[in-house]
């Protein structure tokens, strides 16, 4: 027998995040109930990414825009022990699949949220992928350039990690009590603690004021991305950004209509693909031409899918990770048993003679 024999997982997650998650879960031996939307995930045109992501689970379609589609998926939930969604923070609330919902119906329900900036604090409805995250989080070195198809994603998986380790401390905790939980983890919160793990000594600092400089007469070529406005992209004061479209069509053209490239904008995700260095140069070219501060205004309110690259520094002075209470109380966010904050170290030997605490409630 595997360890999670006998756990019922229901998963609405897509892409990456979400699914390598329950399959940690599934190799286990959990029982994995995979609900796609009509026509299937997205990531199944992907079909070598798909699969490495999504074995030893069982598939049904439901719409869940439809009563039929979501009373079904809500019975599902009522005979789970765990239902994870990667939703924007606020989408499974409208499609009535929200965690007040589900554990109304059955209070014992782990309920695991995965989001890019988690659900709350002033970055949680910005869009964005891997490269963002670790943007934001200093986890890209001050000369990263663009990621290649074959690099591993970083912020995505360990985060699913992080959702599987924490999904099985609530559930251990739910089978003791009778109450689940919510899990509210979001991907930049991972990267950011580990971050602040770094002694601050070792940490890359700000500059005292950011370099105003133009570019060299012979500039380093930009590096082309796995797909065109993903990647690291230089601005011309010296510092750089990084986008994180992959085949969103809406944010394809969030960018495009922010950096003045109306013809690009209705460029279809296929013929993007053709098109890689071509378009991806037309971006990059349009950035270099602004500041970061500018290119960060531009995009942000457009709604592209836009992060700066920090510092460790600048990371840990961030407001988004300060409001979350990530830096000392670690990256996993629960509602009903929330993890302890950051405590004292304990002197050498200073518990000699003590056994294991008792509980007192």
């Amino acid at each position: 027998m595997a360890p999670l024999d006998g756990l019922r997982v229901l998963d609405l997650t897509m892409w990456r995040p979400g699914p390598y998650t329950t399959q940690l879960l599934a190799q286990l031996g959990a029982d994995v109930i995979k609900v796609e939307p009509p026509g299937g995930e997205p990531m199944r045109m992907f079909q070598g990414h798909f699969d490495l992501l999504n074995r030893r689970k069982r598939s049904i379609v439901l719409d869940l825009k439809s009563d039929a589609g979501r009373e079904r998926c809500l019975e599902l939930a009522a005979d789970a022990e765990v239902f994870v969604e990667g939703f924007r923070p606020g989408v499974a609330d409208r499609l009535g699949v929200g965690d007040a919902v589900l554990r109304a119906r059955n209070p014992r329900l782990v309920y695991c949220s995965i989001s890019g900036y988690g659900a709350d604090g002033p970055l949680a409805q910005v869009p964005g992928h891997d490269v963002n995250y670790r943007a934001y989080t200093a986890t890209l070195p001050p000369d990263a350039v663009s990621p290649s198809l074959e690099e591993l994603p970083v912020a995505d998986m360990s985060a699913a990690t992080m959702a599987a380790f924490a999904i099985t401390a609530a559930c251990l905790k739910a089978r003791a009590t009778g109450e689940g939980d919510r899990i509210d983890l979001g991907m930049a919160d991972v990267l950011a603690h580990w971050t602040s793990t770094v002694p601050e000594a070792l940490r890359p600092q700000p500059a005292t004021a950011p370099p105003v400089t133009p570019p060299p007469a012979d500039p380093v070529p930009h590096v082309t991305g796995p797909v065109p406005g993903y990647g690291v992209y230089a601005t011309k004061d010296g510092l750089k950004i990084t986008l994180g479209v992959v085949s969103e069509e809406r944010l394809w053209a969030a960018t495009c209509r922010a950096l003045g490239l109306d013809e690009a904008a209705g460029v279809p995700f296929a013929e993007r693909l053709g098109r890689v260095a071509e378009l991806d140069a037309e971006v990059a070219a349009a950035i270099a031409r602004l500041t970061r501060d500018e290119a960060m205004e531009r995009l942000s309110a457009a709604g592209a899918p836009v992060a700066p690259l920090l510092t460790g520094a600048e990371m840990l002075d961030l407001d988004h990770f300060r409001a979350r209470g990530v830096l000392d109380a670690g990256p996993v966010r629960t509602a009903a048993h929330p993890p302890l904050p950051g405590g004292r170290v304990a002197g050498l030997d200073e518990h000699r003679g003590e056994s294991w605490r008792h509980l007192t409630d």
